[in-house]
């Protein structure tokens, strides 16, 4: 290139900088504070839609929420979904109690194990993959056992991100037969937990007998720093379940420092084998706690479910002439008192 061409180049060159050195001037004025150039990146290419993707729990309890953010949780191991095991007693009970068939599409099963969630993929419900590594949970799991300790533990937190996501839920275990639709009889007066219990005295908000198999929780921000409270328990809690260190917290006046509401319910309508409800016309559900053995408490489930179709399809009003409550089992004894049973 000659001199003379070399300087038409670089002429040229300076005025076809010089305006793009102006605009980039102002694009640096113009842009607002605060936006991240991140923003760009995110969206980067034709299909996205979202900055923040969903996860797979959001994902899977958006799918199963009702429209006020509310669903039910039950956790699922190996042991639960064996043949004719507490799996398929608990979907018979929702499948052929009043109102309750529904209630499947908002129910998220939390498998613990690989062969829970394959299980229940396989009958079609709504199925989240709970993975905790270094621990197996696909075996039964016997009361106060370092296993059962680690899935309650492991339960509570689960659930506390549940709550922190804004999600309110009624959590039930799987020896807890629903017979009518529990949502009827929950209160909404501005409770912030609702617990079912061993033993009722007729002392809605004063009762150290709940017992958490069943519950309803509301999603704000004293339900969350409870959960986040008993979770920290876990390490400081030898010799006590998950149920105890809340009684502890309860005791030590937990509850009330974090401004909760919370209601305590009637065994007449939420029920166990600790105290049997008396009246199958007002029986919503059936726990059996005080009871140790799977084996045990589906014999017993399994009659009282029995009974109760039995009394509901009579429709008589004079309980003497039907099957309910059922007085003969293993667990279940005498209905019409107050055992005191250790419970669990």
């Amino acid at each position: 290139m000659s001199f003379s061409g070399a300087i038409a180049y670089r002429a040229t060159a300076s005025i076809v900088v010089a305006p793009l050195l102006v605009l980039v001037v102002i694009y640096a004025c113009l842009w607002p504070l605060g936006v991240p150039t991140a923003f760009f990146r995110l969206q980067h290419g034709a299909n996205t839609t979202e900055i923040t993707p969903k996860d797979e729990l959001e994902a899977a309890l958006e799918g199963v929420a009702m429209e006020n953010r509310t669903l039910i949780i039950a956790i699922l191991n190996k042991a639960y979904v064996e043949q004719n095991a507490m799996l398929d007693l608990f979907l018979q009970s929702l499948g052929e109690g009043e109102d309750t068939e529904f209630l499947v599409d908002h129910l998220l099963f939390v498998a613990v194990d690989q062969r829970a969630f394959n299980r229940c993929r396989t009958l079609e419900l709504h199925c989240y993959n709970l993975v905790t590594e270094g621990v197996d949970f696909s075996k039964e799991v016997f009361y106060m056992s370092d296993a059962f300790n680690n899935m309650m533990w492991r339960r509570t937190l689960f659930l506390g991100d549940v709550l922190r996501r804004g999600y309110s839920f009624i959590f039930t275990d799987m020896d807890v037969m629903w017979l009518r639709n529990p949502f009827s009889q929950l209160y909404r007066d501005g409770e912030d937990l609702q617990m079912s219990s061993d033993f009722y005295y007729g002392k809605p908000f004063n009762n150290s007998n709940f017992n958490t198999g069943f519950y309803f929780v509301t999603a704000n921000n004293k339900t969350a720093a409870l959960f986040d409270e008993w979770y920290a328990w876990r390490n400081n809690s030898k010799g006590m379940k998950e149920q105890d260190v809340l009684q502890k917290m309860k005791k030590e006046g937990a509850f009330t420092r974090l401004g909760l509401k919370v209601r305590y319910l009637e065994t007449t309508y939420f029920s166990g084998f600790c105290q049997m409800s008396q009246d199958y016309r007002k029986v919503i559900t059936v726990h059996a706690n005080c009871c140790v053995s799977m084996k045990v408490k589906l014999i017993d489930l399994r009659s009282v479910f029995e009974a109760w179709k039995v009394s509901n399809s009579n429709g008589t009003s004079n309980a003497t002439t039907t099957a309910w409550p059922p007085v003969k089992g293993i667990c279940l004894h005498d209905t019409a008192s107050k055992h005191t049973a250790t419970k669990h």
